[in-house]
């Protein structure tokens, strides 16, 4: 009998222990608007950091270790009763193999972001239907998370994360609320994020995020495969060119960029040395802003 309570209590402990998805960390900032009721933005934000963190998203299991550690960080610039403006930035950093370092994957700002919320109602979001802009933008950036954690652990890992995304996307369409639409005056909007990554054009940009992580940050804890880590993120950057000649500018190439700049500077001005003249040309065809600190590479 001892034996049974023994092992009922050791599933209902593994239980316990699984986790959902992500760890997001929640900031709900006010800086241009009145804050008359402060507890109505405290409110938000843990209504908000429940949400993310307390859902289950997708079908796999997580230890509290395997939780995507991400941030949202949400700027009110205008409110009218429970109507509120502003914009959303989205934060995501992937740990790498036998390190405390953290790899930036996505830092994006995006300004569309208008919704409604009423104090203490339940935030709720349904996979097949449209109910609110807020969650609808929540959960779409929960999924694009989700599907570029999975593609830089496993070569296209992320696709039906992405066409989550997408289905959301297709849901809010018909709202009137920006940034759902491939149509309004930009192409670097959340219609276009997930277009971009469930396009086949792409597809070397994804793969370029496993084989810079995976067979690249991932094996430098190892000196003995240092020089083959770098090379792995050498071939992975280079890769890029195809992207580039695809679709010139892309709003894909941006976010890689802003996310990776100081990551790759760093990366070739520390420890072993290897060919990158080629790699310093393409970069600064790919992201001229940095030209600068791209030159420096291989000086460090």
């Amino acid at each position: 009998m001892k034996y049974w309570i023994f092992c009922i209590s050791i599933i209902i402990s593994c239980n316990f222990l699984q986790a959902q998805e992500l760890n997001a960390r929640v900031q709900v900032l006010t800086p241009n608007i009145q804050a008359t009721n402060k507890q109505l933005y405290d409110n938000m934000e843990k209504a908000i950091r429940e949400f993310l963190n307390n859902r289950k998203w997708t079908n796999e299991s997580y230890s509290i270790e395997e939780r995507i550690d991400c941030q949202f960080v949400i700027t009110i610039n205008s409110r009218s009763n429970n109507n509120f403006s502003g914009t959303i930035q989205v934060f995501y950093s992937r740990p790498i193999y036998k390190s405390d370092y953290k790899s930036p994957i996505l830092v994006h700002q995006d300004g569309d972001f208008d919704f409604e919320y009423l104090e203490f109602d339940r935030l709720d979001f349904a996979p097949n239907a449209y109910l609110s802009n807020l969650t609808s933008i929540l959960a779409y950036y929960t999924y694009i998370i989700i599907g570029l954690d999975h593609d830089t652990y496993s070569a296209m890992g992320g696709t039906e994360f992405y066409t989550e995304a997408q289905n959301i996307v297709g849901n809010a369409q018909s709202s009137n609320n920006s940034g759902w639409n491939s149509f309004g005056g930009s192409n670097k909007n959340r219609y276009w994020l997930s277009d971009n990554l469930s396009s086949p054009a792409f597809d070397n940009y994804r793969v370029g995020l496993y084989t810079y992580h995976r067979q690249g940050l991932d094996l430098m804890h190892d000196a003995s495969k240092i020089r083959m880590a770098k090379m792995n993120i050498k071939t992975a950057l280079m890769s890029l060119k195809k992207v580039n000649d695809q679709r010139r500018n892309s709003f894909l190439l941006q976010l890689w960029f802003d996310a990776k700049q100081a990551e790759i500077v760093k990366i070739f001005n520390k420890g072993e040395s290897i060919p990158i003249g080629d790699l310093k040309d393409l970069l600064i065809e790919l992201d001229p802003n940095n030209s600068s600190s791209y030159q420096t590479m291989g000086q460090g």
